[in-house]
């Protein structure tokens, strides 16, 4: 069965993941927000930088224009942006002036901000304390960015740039029916172990579930904690699996169904089997003091050969870099197989263009701002992200010859044994309740004896009062 992920068609709160995962304004409801006259009609209209359009300046970025851009600094760090994006924006416009700034709370920096229409050109929004991008496009703080779409490439002026970019790129980040998000990394997930220590073990990395159980089993005996993540900011890693696990059962419909808030979503019995099998994994192979630990500190752990299978994305091996031994080799498998009957194949992954980049409608310099993002989607752009975070981009073809790590080339070697049977899920993107409440659910499930059938009560009562919130704006795919 081939799938190819249905990307959203009608929106109008949010987009993305967040990584990634997850999205929000720090941890106050959309409405918050809104209520802090981020978008009137009646603002002060802003004295924006416009210059003339030209074959070499599609965009009519003013040359000598400041640009503002603010960078999440965590698992990808922030050198591709002072070492490569930045460089090349300043080798167009030499007379600009760049402005960089990292932050690991985005909305708590720029929450302020964009509340007073003061905000930066172009936001990388990502991390634990991201804003809530719906909320910020609803509210009008969000660059329309179909001219830069249609621009032509730095590459091939021949070629537009939505041309040379992985399809369904364009579509990950349209709210109702206007792209306002460019998601530029793509990521794949599945359950990360060292290769090495697996190899010295005689270990093998299991397709069923069976045999996920069994090796689990034998990992505990040898003293390793068999399976784990970090509950105090992760919980979404662990979600994302468990969501995974119920598209494998039941097809992608389940997690669209859950996206378009469709009345028993959460309860559909993909999810309550899913549920039910990962409560098992917490029980059993888990570790209960992880639930207060953060991220890093869990991934170190792993690291030392104390925890076998982690939870993440292919940001992983980049984000551990300084604290990897000699000798430990990153690899990544696919959640495996619950039932003998899944609708989806044991090689099916949740993969997505994620991490989000946007351009602040209200800044000083948006035509600066989209310029940057065309120099971050050209191939040589890509070429250097990649190279410093171990992380594929959405230009097609931006990796072509390059010498790539060993946890990037098992990545890739997943996705390409994957197909077309890969997924993705948006409400974590577009309803922070939703995603808070799922966080908080399944670590209860995970750490604390919860049950499948609550896990799924919990989810079902706030999508339910998410759907009946008229002043949530509601999304479809």
């Amino acid at each position: 069965m081939s799938v190819t992920p249905e990307l959203p068609a009608d929106l109008s709160r949010r987009t993305v993941l967040r990584r990634a995962a997850a999205v929000g304004l720090l941890a106050t409801p959309a409405v918050g927000l809104l209520s802090g006259c981020v978008g009137g009609g009646d603002d002060e209209p802003v004295e924006q930088a416009a210059g003339e359009k030209s074959a070499t300046n599609p965009l009519g970025v003013k040359e000598d224009a400041a640009l503002e851009v603010v960078i999440f600094n965590g698992g990808l760090g922030t050198k591709y942006a002072t070492d490569v994006h930045i460089p090349s924006y300043k080798k167009a416009f030499p007379k600009a002036e760049v402005k960089h700034s990292a932050t690991e709370e985005v909305g708590t920096v720029l929450q302020p901000r964009f509340t007073s229409n003061t905000p930066p050109d172009m936001v990388n929004n990502a991390g634990s304390k991201l804003m809530d991008q719906g909320a910020l496009v609803q509210a009008g703080q969000v660059q329309d960015l179909t001219e830069l779409y249609d621009a032509p490439s730095l590459d091939d002026p021949s070629k537009k740039v939505r041309d040379l970019l992985i399809p369904g790129t364009v579509e990950q980040g349209t709210f109702n029916g206007k792209p306002y998000v460019l998601n530029y990394a793509f990521t794949v997930f599945g359950l990360w172990y060292d290769s090495a220590l697996f190899e010295k073990n005689g270990w093998t990395a299991p397709k069923t579930w069976a045999d996920f159980t069994a090796l689990c089993d034998k990992i505990k005996a040898a003293g390793v904690t068999p399976y784990s993540y970090a509950g105090a900011n992760a919980a979404y890693y662990q979600y994302l699996v468990l969501l995974t696990s119920a598209a494998k059962i039941g097809g992608p419909d389940v997690l669209k169904n859950i996206d378009n808030l469709e009345d028993g979503a959460w309860q559909a019995e993909p999810v309550k089997q899913a549920a039910a099998a990962w409560a098992e994994i917490g029980a059993k192979y888990g570790n209960k003091a992880h639930l207060g630990l953060k991220h890093t500190e869990v991934q170190l752990q792993q690291n030392q050969g104390k925890v076998a299978f982690y939870p993440s994305g292919s940001w992983l091996e980049n984000e551990q870099a300084k604290d990897t031994p000699p000798g430990f080799k990153y690899a990544v498998m696919p959640v495996p197989s619950v039932t003998a009957s899944d609708a989806l194949p044991p090689t099916a992954i949740y993969a997505a263009a994620g991490e989000m980049y946007f351009v602040a409608a209200k800044g000083k310099n948006p035509r600066g701002g989209m310029e940057y993002l065309r120099h971050m989607l050209s191939k040589a752009g890509a070429k250097g992200f990649t190279e410093l975070t171990k992380v594929l981009t959405v230009v097609q073809g931006a990796v072509d010859g390059v010498d790539i790590s060993p946890g990037l080339t098992s990545g890739n070697a997943m996705l390409a044994a994957a197909g077309k049977d890969y997924f993705s899920y948006r409400f974590d993107a577009w309803y922070k309740k939703l995603d808070d409440e799922a966080r908080a659910a399944t670590n209860e499930l995970m750490f604390s004896g919860g049950t499948a059938q609550k896990f799924c009560d919990r989810m079902q009562k706030v999508a339910d009062a998410v759907k009946k919130d008229s002043s949530i704006e509601k999304f479809k795919r």
